[in-house]
């Protein structure tokens, strides 16, 4: 591993996406980074999809072999809520890393430039404006209706004064070669952008912290049921949605597994932590995943990149 910087001020933001609408979520988001850079955040991570939100608990009108008009129409207002990578969207906030100097993650429905296709996508904007999107690998139960399979951008990774650091979006950290591919390329760093306020989510990422020696930042999000715009045809879908629809629990998780700062729960929150980046080097004194504890001669993984 190369040197690296001692420390990393992170804002790890659990906020409440402007569902279905794109333009407020940008600016919702350009007004939290500000507040962040005031604090000295160096890395500022939000959630899954947080433009224009997750979708939770519609279908679109899917059933097996059917679709409805209506759910169409629901579609097409999310479709043309969603961002093309390189679009305007993407200029605002790159300029937005630009002028405070720091490392922006955010999760969005990526809407292809040429085709009609969407996906769920994560973006890490460095510094000097450049970025990286990742396609989620494999939209996860009915997600499959709304995005297709990532086709590219498998595992980029974003070199930065801390190591390399990459993302895997929320039940792409359940595909264990998934994970071994991220630490193949030495990441001391794991973003996880996610919609996952399952308990047992916390034990999954306590374990992939301590397996990938890393620290893993659960960027999990928060959404109400009045939040849902009133103009959907899927009303009694949402409606069936309890008060509270997505809790949060968004943390940061040491390479330990130890909670740097605990879950936060129904609310929003920025969370500010200092981590120590010479745990990810220390750690792996007796075990480095993809070095000495380790067997190349009888397991290998071959990433088609």
């Amino acid at each position: 591993m190369k040197d690296v910087k001692k420390d990393c001020r992170i804002a790890l933001i659990q906020a409440e996406p402007v569902l279905f609408r794109k333009e407020a979520c940008v600016q919702k988001a350009l007004e939290l980074i500000e507040e962040a850079a005031e604090h000295g955040a160096e890395l500022i991570v939000f959630p899954e999809l947080f433009i224009p939100g997750y979708p939770i608990g519609m279908n679109f009108g899917f059933s097996m072999g059917k679709r409805t008009e209506e759910g169409r129409q629901d579609w097409k207002k999310y479709y043309d809520a969603s961002v093309v990578a390189g679009g305007p969207e993407f200029e605002r906030l790159s300029q937005a890393a630009v002028k405070i100097g720091a490392y922006i993650s955010i999760g969005f429905s990526e809407r292809d430039a040429v085709n009609g296709t969407l996906y769920n996508s994560n973006v890490i904007f460095e510094p000097d404006g450049a970025y990286k999107v990742h396609r989620k690998l494999k939209p996860t139960g009915t997600e499959r209706v709304v995005y297709g399979d990532g086709d590219r951008g498998f595992f980029p990774v974003t070199e930065t004064p801390w190591g390399p650091m990459g993302s895997l979006i929320c039940w792409e950290s359940y595909m264990p070669l998934a994970r071994v591919a991220l630490y193949q390329k030495g990441i001391t760093i794991y973003i996880s952008p996610n919609t996952n306020d399952n308990p047992e989510w916390q034990a999954t990422i306590q374990h992939i912290a301590i397996e990938g020696k890393c620290y893993f930042v659960n960027a999990d999000m928060l959404v109400r049921r009045e939040s849902y715009p009133s103009d959907l045809n899927e009303q009694e879908a949402i409606d069936r949605q309890p008060e509270i629809v997505c809790r949060g629990g968004s943390c940061i998780i040491d390479p330990f597994g130890h909670y740097v700062t605990e879950p936060v729960w129904d609310e929003e929150a920025v969370i500010y932590a200092d981590l120590d980046m010479d745990l990810p080097a220390a750690c792996r004194m007796e075990h480095d995943p993809v070095g000495h504890y380790s067997r190349p001669d009888v397991l290998e993984l071959i990433v088609h990149e």
